[in-house]
């Protein structure tokens, strides 16, 4: 029995591995699996059959074009993913239609992937922001917050790229450079 389950509902990693190699199969099957879920959902509010199909068609879009795109990053469960995109979608289309959005019956797990997409949205826009800040910064600081913060390099190897007597004093410009980006970064 639990084999029969697991053949039914792809892991995550086949769903995106499936989309990536144009895998018809993996896409009926992800369609299936997580399809009454959604359909739950919008019944649960104020939205009919024929609306869940619509809203699971574009979540399904929105997932295979995104991992297409290759900017796919799971924080959460697909499932959790897909619930997130379906209710984000349904809310959407309640409000256009200026139906009552009042109270909507949910999976509180939802909070958390509503709000990392939120928090992805910002980092976004921050890692904009600190790229122009770093160059900003000018050399050698730029390559050694991009060394350390960026490359992983330890101390010791900036220490010894950079001719630094010791690592104390590599971190002492380290700590310079990153007062320096602070205050290029919160400029207004």
């Amino acid at each position: 029995m639990n084999n029969s389950l697991k053949s039914s509902v792809p892991t995550d990693r086949e769903v995106i591995l499936g989309i990536l190699n144009n895998s018809e199969d993996i896409l009926n099957k992800l369609y299936k699996a997580y399809y009454p879920m959604a359909l739950q959902f919008i019944l649960n509010n104020n939205g009919d059959e024929d609306d869940a199909k619509d809203v699971y068609q574009e979540t399904i879009i929105v997932l295979y074009n995104k991992i297409k795109a290759g900017d796919f990053e799971l924080s959460s469960k697909l499932k959790t993913y897909i619930y997130s995109v379906c209710r984000r979608t349904w809310l959407k289309k309640l409000s256009q239609n200026s139906k009552k959005a009042g109270s909507i019956t949910d999976y509180e797990e939802v909070f958390a992937v509503e709000e990392d997409v939120e928090q992805h949205e910002e980092k976004d826009a921050a890692f904009v922001k600190m790229q122009s800040a770093l160059e900003h910064l000018g050399e050698p600081c730029k390559t050694i917050i991009q060394d350390f913060y960026i490359h992983n390099m330890s101390m010791q190897d900036i220490c010894e790229k950079f001719g630094y007597t010791n690592t104390d004093n590599a971190k002492t410009q380290k700590y310079k450079c990153l007062q320096r980006l602070k205050k290029i970064f919160f400029q207004p």
